[in-house]
């Protein structure tokens, strides 16, 4: 598949690149991209909350009337989860929520999330650019020149980059990703992805790379 190549002022230059079908091209499995999403965010949880159960509140553990001959219910101590100020009954302890997906089915998330962006028209190839400064101003101008401002925009670029992570980073909605990095949430929860021409062999490299260590295993 043939695209258009764009200036950063948003003209369309006189040179095209060709994507892989194998990645931005497929049929997306919304299966996968969910789980993977899942995954992703499950492994941002902290995971620190905690209650405390009867055995950890503060409290005497002193019976508080006899057992029998009351008219009430039988009642332990005054850390009885059925009184206020109680131990919680199976309350949320730390944990770990994060867990594992099949590498096959993680890539597949990732050409699916890409896929779908190429099908939207939402995803754009750039000129290689860098700057020999931090410049908010000019990471402003490209958007407004691509009319995406406002807009949640995921920069793709080859390799690392201060300046460029610098020139957007204060500007709301906009990150810096290096290609060979990015996942399926951050595909899908933008708006737009500007990705530089060189990147895009980082990325699908990234790709390929993995899917060929699952042949070799």
């Amino acid at each position: 598949m043939k695209v258009t190549v764009f200036n950063t002022d948003g003209s369309k230059s006189k040179n095209s690149v060709e994507l892989n079908d194998d990645i931005f091209a497929i049929e997306p499995n919304e299966v996968v991209i969910y789980e993977d999403v899942r995954r992703i965010m499950a492994g941002r949880r902290q995971g620190t909350h905690s209650t405390k159960g009867r055995s950890e509140v503060a409290g005497s553990t002193k019976k508080l009337y006899r057992q029998k001959g009351t008219g009430n219910a039988r009642r332990g101590n005054i850390k009885s989860p059925l009184l206020r100020k109680g131990g919680t009954v199976f309350g949320p302890k730390p944990r770990d929520y994060s867990f594992k997906l099949n590498k096959k089915v993680v890539q597949l998330a990732r050409k699916s999330a890409l896929s779908m962006k190429v099908a939207s028209e939402n995803l754009m190839v750039t000129t290689d650019y860098s700057f020999e400064t931090p410049s908010t101003k000019a990471v402003d101008a490209m958007l407004d020149a691509f009319q995406i401002a406002g807009k949640k925009v995921t920069i793709l670029i080859p390799s690392e980059n201060a300046n460029v992570w610098k020139s957007a980073r204060n500007i709301p909605g906009v990150q810096v990703i290096v290609a060979s990095s990015v996942n399926t949430y951050e595909i899908l929860n933008s708006d737009v992805i500007l990705i530089q021409e060189s990147a895009i062999s980082t990325l699908e490299g990234s790709i390929q790379s993995q899917n060929n260590e699952e042949v070799a295993a």
